[in-house]
């Protein structure tokens, strides 16, 4: 089969059913009836000259050769749409950068990674925050440029991902400095029955501290535990309890001496990645703020690895 041969709008039809993985909800999307969609499917079929789908009864599962088809279908679908995106935000004299971040990462470090975009007059921003997971299946989709985590991303050779580390920070224990002296406690030695607020039981964090007061035997009286960053930031200024947090989270707090560090350990830190798929064209906007990772890091105290 030649490319002139193939038929991009049967090839759409299928791309669609493969990725909902339901006929009915595909015809929908594509305002069609599920004979309509079924029969351009039996058509791309027949000119590849091999099954897509295995069918069993009213179930569709993709066949070996289907598997193959979708991920490039993805690919030439997902980079149209990017391209798209890209033709409509140069119409408007602007390149758009599309970063999504885990919610539990600190808001304060997004801004300052971000900085050098926000006094760039060409270029708009669309940020969003939510789960790794699906953070991820909207960068495949190419409806994302960038996600930045605080975890790496395992290999997958069906969904390939670069993953750049950028840099780690310890990780503190801070507290109201009308109760507390700087560098006054052990950690966590010194947290026995201790109030404190804690990251939420899916962050890697909240995991490591655990694990440490475990090991010594220690246990923090559990006040309140917080996925997002920027509530266990106010819960750390107002509450009076301790609070377990990278210190970029409360870096304002920290500085004007509402907060001060209690303690640290050096088994405690967080670090910072940021993921690409490997054929993304983002026409560098990226690429600048990855080699302007190095400054970032200075500006927050992060240390900073090539």
């Amino acid at each position: 089969m030649r490319l002139e041969q193939l038929n991009f709008h049967h090839l759409r039809y299928f791309w669609r059913v493969a990725k909902l993985g339901h006929l009915t909800r595909a015809a929908e999307e594509l305002h069609t009836s599920q004979s309509a969609v079924s029969a351009q499917i039996r058509q791309l079929e027949k000119h590849l000259g091999e099954d897509l789908f295995i069918r069993e009864g009213r179930r569709l599962s993709l066949s070996d050769t289907g598997q193959l088809v979708f991920t490039y279908a993805d690919n030439i679908f997902g980079l149209s749409q990017e391209m798209l995106g890209r033709l409509e935000g140069r119409s408007a004299g602007v390149t758009r950068l599309r970063v999504g971040s885990v919610a539990t990462l600190s808001r304060n470090y997004q801004e300052n990674w971000l900085r050098p975009m926000l006094s760039d007059p060409s270029v708009a921003l669309t940020l969003e925050s939510g789960q790794l997971e699906g953070l991820l299946e909207r960068l495949v989709q190419h409806q994302l440029d960038v996600v930045l985590a605080n975890e790496t991303v395992p290999a997958d050779p069906d969904r390939p991902l670069h993953c750049r580390f950028l840099g780690s920070q310890a990780v503190s224990v801070v507290g109201p400095a009308h109760r507390w002296e700087a560098g006054s406690l052990r950690i966590p030695e010194d947290l026995e029955g201790i109030d404190m607020a804690l990251p939420g039981p899916r962050h890697a964090l909240r995991m490591r501290f655990d694990a440490l007061c475990v090991s010594a035997d220690v246990r923090p009286r559990l006040r309140a535990e917080v996925d997002d960053m920027a509530m266990l930031r106010l819960i750390a200024r107002d509450s009076g309890w301790l609070s377990v947090l990278p210190e970029v989270v409360v870096q304002d707090e920290l500085r004007n001496g509402v907060l001060v560090t209690v303690g640290q350990t050096t088994e405690l830190v967080e670090n910072f990645y940021a993921i690409t798929t490997p054929q993304h064209h983002y026409g560098g906007l990226v690429e600048r703020l990855l080699n302007g990772s190095a400054a970032t890091a200075r500006e927050t105290g992060v240390t900073h690895q090539q």
